[in-house]
Order: structure tokens, then C-alpha cells, then sequence
């Protein structure tokens, strides 16, 4: 079954949503303007139940089918918030919010949700009830675990749950999925050295947290060339090296150490939390310094169930005639959340030949509308058929 006609239809209705959201991007949890939107849409497209404020500024859409009578419920989950970027695209439709832009494709998410959901509810070619779910704040807010918190499994009796994100770089849409894990966990981690400081020309005087750090920063790598599974996928990286003093000729009192610790297995993501806090400290030891250490736990790893991810990749094949084996990634997905409350799957649709995320010059792919729509349909018309 390929790209159903009625998104080709609504495909300028749907890129006219999607480029208004990138004209207005609003940042994690602060997306009011979005999620009225969504929420004023789903009402006139006829949704049974629209329910708003789930997970601070969530928006929940109920779809009924024609038929009720198998008691299952699919949920379909889209992302809504943008990023604090400078946009550099130059497009009409650019960021009317300087500092702010839909570098991600959130815009599309929430686009073709939407399209997806009007065309549920006109056709409600299934037996079952569908819940759409607008969710804020998946760039580091947590919006995910939010809304699980909030009761959004339970309260709308969700037994599977779906997602979808564009992939720059792979062709216009086409898809990839793979089962497990997929995405990985995000954690961060802050170190405060220090020592005694001085004069630059006395260095013997002093207890040189530069030097400190230092060492310290080349022997976090060692946790994934000595410490783990060499095929185990993990990275370490110190993202941000800041002394107390700026001038030449201080050694200063203090050095922070920022970064971030990307794992694909909880035992590997334990231990790096355990051996960053025991490299730390022992290297200050030696070096006669103190250390602070702070482990902030990030969003888990992100896992697609077998059956469900299987079922997806079905789904996606029926509409663009094939699904592709997806890498791994090591960037974090609060997806995750919905996934560790419920089984699911998680794919990729191809953005086509644009810049990446998370740069000023990403742009959405609007041709990538037709096929990312058509999936979350069948994956609902197919999970839950009519009775021929």
C-alpha cells in the first residue's frame, strides 16, 4: 500500500502548519503558542477527546474507530519544541524569534502528526482508539517523563506506543529502524579541581589544578579504551575546560571540567558514572588537589521492542517499498521514557540532502510530509483492522 493520495492532497495545508510552527519556535516546556495550535486543530478535526496541560504543556488527541470492539489502544507521539539556535537559513518562513529555531524538525514532527490525525478522523478506518500525543520539551527537558508521570499510559488505556523522526542525509522519504537498542543514554558530568594557586613564575608554591585537569581529561579516556567492552559502544567526552583566572600569569585557584557520557547499556553507563568519580579522585590524590564531582543522569537509553519494531518496519515498507537497517546512534531520545512504560518502536524517515540537526542552517524537508504521514496512518489502520 503506497503514500496514501490524501496526503498528497493536504500536502500544502500540512507545509503551511509546519513552516507557521518554524516561524515560532518556543523552547521546551514553553511551547503555549504550539500546543494551543495543536489543540485547536485537533478539536476541529473532530477528535473525541482533546486533553491539554498533560506534562506541563503536553496535548492529547483521542481518535475513536469505526469499530470499538477490540479494546486496543495505539498512542503515536510527536515532539513539539525547538532549539536555542540563531537561524541561518534565510528562509521567508525563518525564526521570527532571534536566538530560537526549529533546528530539529519538530516542526515537521508536529506537522504530520496532525496530518495524520485529520485524516484519522475523517476516514476512522480501524477497530480501536487512537491517542495522538503533541509532547514539549524533548531537547533536555525531559517532556517524555513528564507526561508518563502524569499518567498518560494509564490514563488513556495506551498499550502501544509509536514515534518518528527525520533523518538528514537519507533519502526523501524512505526509513530505517532498528530493534533494541537504538539510541543511547545522555548523561553529564561536572568537576570542580582544586588546588592552591599562584604566581605563574613560582609554580613549586602552588598545587596546579591546570595540570590537574589535565591529566584528569586524558585519563577519563581510558574508561572506554581500558575500562569497558571493546564492543560496547560508549563516549567520553570533556566538552568544557574553565580556570578561575584568565590572566597569563596566575595559576588559579580553581578548574571546572564539564562533559558528557553517551552509552548504549546500563551496565556500561554504571560503570562510567562509578570509574569518572574514582579517575577523578585518584588523580587528585596523587596531585595533592581536592575534586568535586557531579554525575547528572540523562535521559536512559532508548530501546524498540522485537515485535513492535518488526511490525514498524512491515508498516514502513508497505509505504515506500522498503526499510532500512538503521545505525546505531549515540545521541539521547526522550522517547525512551514512553518505550520503558509501554512497548513500541522508533524510526527514521529520510529528510533528503540538507544540513544536519542541531545546525542553524536544518531546515525540514516538507516532501518528507506524504510518507511520514502515510505511516502513522497504516501503523493504526494495520495494528488494528476493521472486521472484513
Amino acid at each position: 500500500m503506497p503514500i496514501k493520495n490524501r496526503f498528497a492532497e493536504m500536502l500544502p495545508e500540512i507545509s503551511a502548519w509546519r513552516r507557521d510552527f518554524h516561524e515560532n519556535p518556543e523552547l521546551l516546556f514553553d511551547t503555549h503558542r504550539t500546543a494551543g495550535v495543536v489543540a485547536e486543530k485537533l478539536r476541529a478535526f473532530g477528535c473525541d477527546e482533546v486533553v491539554e496541560g498533560l506534562g506541563r504543556t503536553g496535548v492529547v488527541g483521542v481518535i475513536k474507530g469505526r469499530g470499538t470492539g477490540s479494546g486496543r489502544v495505539i498512542g503515536l507521539r510527536a515532539d513539539m519544541d525547538a532549539l536555542p539556535i540563531a537561524e541561518a537559513t534565510g528562509l521567508p518562513y525563518a525564526s521570527k524569534t532571534p536566538g530560537k529555531m526549529h533546528a530539529c524538525g519538530h516542526d515537521g514532527h508536529t506537522a504530520m502528526l496532525l496530518g495524520a490525525a485529520r485524516y484519522l478522523t475523517e476516514t476512522r478506518n480501524f477497530d480501536g482508539t487512537c491517542v495522538v500525543i503533541f509532547q514539549p520539551a524533548e531537547e533536555g527537558g525531559g517532556g517524555g517523563r513528564e507526561m508518563v508521570e502524569d499518567g498518560l499510559m494509564e490514563r488513556f488505556g495506551i498499550e502501544e506506543v509509536y514515534g518518528m523522526h527525520n533523518w538528514p542525509g537519507v533519502p526523501t522519504g524512505t526509513f530505517a529502524i532498528r530493534p533494541g537498542a537504538f539510541f543511547a543514554a545522555t548523561d553529564q558530568f561536572e568537576i570542580t579541581i582544586t588546588g592552591r594557586g599562584g604566581h605563574a613564575a613560582k609554580p613549586h608554591e602552588t598545587i596546579d589544578p591546570t595540570v590537574t585537569a589535565s591529566q584528569i581529561v586524558l585519563a577519563l579516556q581510558t574508561i572506554a579504551s581500558r575500562n569497558a567492552n571493546p564492543v560496547e559502544q560508549i563516549v567520553v567526552s570533556v566538552t568544557s575546560f574553565q580556570t578561575a583566572s584568565t590572566a597569563f600569569n596566575v595559576i588559579p585557584q580553581d578548574v571546572t571540567l564539564k562533559g558528557t557520557i553517551r552509552t548504549l547499556d546500563e551496565g556500561i553507563r554504571a560503570l562510567a558514572e562509578t570509574r569518572l568519580t574514582e579517575i577523578a579522585t585518584g588523580v587528585v590524590t596523587a596531585m595533592g588537589a581536592k575534586a568535586q564531582v557531579n554525575y547528572y543522569k540523562g535521559y536512559p537509553v532508548m530501546v524498540n521492542s522485537e515485535a513492535e519494531t518488526a511490525f514498524a518496519a512491515d508498516v514502513a515498507r508497505s509505504v515506500a517499498g522498503d526499510c532500512a537497517d538503521a545505525p546505531l546512534v549515540m545521541g539521547g531520545e526522550d522517547f525512551a521514557y514512553l518505550l520503558n512504560a509501554r512497548p513500541g518502536a522508533y524510526i527514521l524517515v529520510g529528510n533528503g540532502d540538507s544540513a544536519d540537526v542541531h545546525h542553524p542552517e536544518y531546515d525540514f524537508n516538507d516532501e518528507t510530509i506524504p510518507a511520514g504521514c502515510s505511516w502513522w496512518a497504516e501503523i493504526v489502520e494495520q495494528r488494528l483492522p476493521l472486521a472484513s
